[in-house]
C-alpha cells in the first residue's frame, strides 16, 4: 500500500479492487459502528452508509489528496491508484484490516458457555437421572432442594438455615449451600463466618477439594455448610462445574439445600436448574407474590427436569411448595395484608409452612444461630419445625394462622 501511495496517475479501479470495495461496504453495513474507517498508511477512507453497495461501487475513481466526489461516494483525504498487477496486493492488505474484526467475532463465540439452560439434555449425566431419586424406597442419591423467591428480603437465607438444621435434627445428613456468590450471608446465620477458609468457587476452580471447603456444624450433628465466595462474582458459576459439585454432595448427604439468591440472575438459575424440589418463599404482600409467581414459571420451564420431560425415559416435574414468612394473622384479618387463601389462589401451590412475624428472627441472626434452635415453645421455631415435618411426609395442621385473643386488661391498658 505504501508503494501505491507514490503513484501519481489516476485511473478507474480494476474489477478485482472494485469488488473488494463492494465487500468492504457490505461488511461495514453490518457493523455496529456508524462508519467503517480503513487506515492505510497516511490515507484514510470513509465509506458512507448512506450509499448502498452495488454497481456504483464498481466505478470508484480516487484522486490523490483531493476531496472530490468519485462515482457517487465521498473520498476524504484519499489518494491511491492501482493497476491490474497491484490489485492482489491491495486485496491482501485490505483483508488484513478485516482480520481483527473476524478474530473478535471468533473470541465472542468461544466465550459463550458450552451448555445453555434451554439446551436439549443430550449430554451424559454427571448428576444421576432425576428418576433415580424419585424412587423413595431405594434412592441412589440425595435430593436437591432449592429455597428460592423472586423478591429479595423475604427470608430465604433465614428459612434455608432453619430448614437444613431441622432436617439434620430429624436424623437426615444435610448440607446447605450458599449460591449468593459475592454476597454470602448463610455463614452468619449458622454462626460459622470465622471458620470459612475455602468456598464454593475454590471447589469449582480446583483450588481445593470439596471436603476441604465443607464446614461441619459443631452443635447439630449431620449438618454441613458450603459457603459462597465473597470476592468473586456470579459469572464464576458454570453448568458443568455446578453439576459436578452437586453430584459429589448428593453422594455424601441425604439432602442438599440450596440457598438461592433473589431474582433470575446466574446464581438463581444454576440453583433452580438441578433441583428436585423447590420451596418458594414469599411475604403476604402483592409485589412479593407477583415475583414469586414469576419464579414458579421459571422452575417449571427452565429446570433440568423440565428439559427431560415426562415419558418412557422421563421424570416427574419439580415438586414446588409455598412457604409464607412474616405472616401477621391480625393484619390479614383486618385486610391490611394478603391472607393465606389469597396467596394459595394467586400462586396455585400447596402451603408447606407459615412462619409468623417474630422479633426473635432478628435476634437469632445477630447472635448467629438458626431460628429453629429456639425450641418448640417459640412460635417461629415451632412453625419451622412443622415445615420440616410436612416436607418429610407428616400431616400437620397449620399453626399461628389465627389472631390471638386479646385479654380484657390488654384492651384497657394496651
Amino acid at each position: 500500500i505504501e508503494r501505491l501511495s507514490h503513484q501519481s496517475t489516476s485511473e478507474t479501479m480494476t474489477p478485482p479492487l472494485s469488488c473488494l470495495s463492494h465487500n468492504i461496504l457490505r461488511h461495514s453495513s453490518r457493523s455496529p459502528i456508524s462508519r467503517s474507517i480503513l487506515s492505510v498508511s497516511n490515507h484514510v477512507c470513509f465509506f458512507s452508509h448512506d450509499v448502498p453497495p452495488g454497481p456504483r461501487a464498481r466505478h470508484i475513481t480516487t484522486h490523490r489528496h483531493t476531496g472530490t466526489s468519485c462515482g457517487g461516494l465521498t473520498a476524504s483525504t484519499v489518494g491511491t491508484t492501482t493497476s491490474k498487477n497491484n490489485s492482489s496486493i491491495m486485496q491482501q492488505n485490505c483483508r488484513s484490516l478485516l482480520q481483527p474484526l473476524q478474530m473478535q467475532q471468533n473470541q465472542q463465540r468461544q466465550q459463550q458457555p458450552h451448555r445453555h439452560f434451554a439446551s436439549a439434555p443430550t449430554h451424559p449425566f454427571v448428576l444421576s437421572h432425576p428418576s433415580e431419586v424419585d424412587n423413595t424406597q431405594n434412592p441412589t442419591r440425595g435430593r436437591i432442594i432449592c429455597i428460592t423467591s423472586g423478591k429479595g428480603g423475604v427470608g430465604k437465607t433465614t428459612s434455608a438455615a432453619s430448614f437444613a438444621t431441622g432436617l439434620a435434627k430429624r436424623g437426615r445428613t444435610t448440607c446447605v449451600v450458599d449460591f449468593d456468590i459475592g454476597l454470602r450471608n448463610l455463614d452468619i446465620h449458622l454462626g460459622v463466618e470465622r471458620r470459612v477458609v475455602f468456598d464454593f468457587v475454590h471447589v469449582l476452580t480446583g483450588e481445593c477439594t470439596l471436603n476441604q471447603a465443607l464446614i461441619k456444624d459443631k452443635k447439630v450433628e449431620g449438618l454441613s455448610m458450603l459457603a459462597a465466595s465473597q470476592t468473586r462474582d456470579k459469572e464464576a458459576l458454570t453448568m458443568e462445574g455446578v453439576e459436578k459439585v452437586l453430584d459429589q454432595l448428593a453422594e455424601k448427604f441425604d439432602y442438599v439445600v440450596l440457598d438461592s439468591p433473589a431474582g433470575i440472575e446466574s446464581g438463581a438459575r444454576h440453583a433452580m436448574f438441578f433441583c428436585d424440589d423447590a420451596i418458594v418463599v414469599t411475604n403476604p404482600e402483592l409485589s412479593s407474590c407477583r415475583d414469586a409467581d414469576k419464579m414458579i414459571g421459571f422452575v417449571s420451564s427452565r429446570s433440568r427436569r423440565a428439559e427431560i420431560g415426562e415419558g418412557k425415559d422421563g421424570c416427574a416435574a419439580v415438586s414446588q411448595t409455598l412457604l409464607i414468612t412474616r405472616y401477621d394473622p391480625a393484619r390479614a384479618e383486618a385486610e391490611e395484608s394478603l391472607a393465606i387463601t389469597d396467596m394459595k389462589e394467586l400462586l396455585g401451590l400447596p402451603v408447606i409452612g407459615v412462619i409468623p412475624e417474630s422479633r426473635d428472627v432478628l435476634t437469632c441472626t445477630n447472635v448467629g444461630k438458626p431460628v429453629i434452635s429456639m425450641g418448640e415453645e417459640n412460635p417461629a421455631a415451632g412453625a419451622y419445625m412443622d415445615m420440616v415435618d410436612r416436607f418429610l411426609g407428616e400431616e400437620k395442621e397449620l399453626r399461628f394462622v389465627t389472631p390471638e385473643p386479646v385479654s380484657f386488661f390488654k384492651r384497657i391498658f394496651g
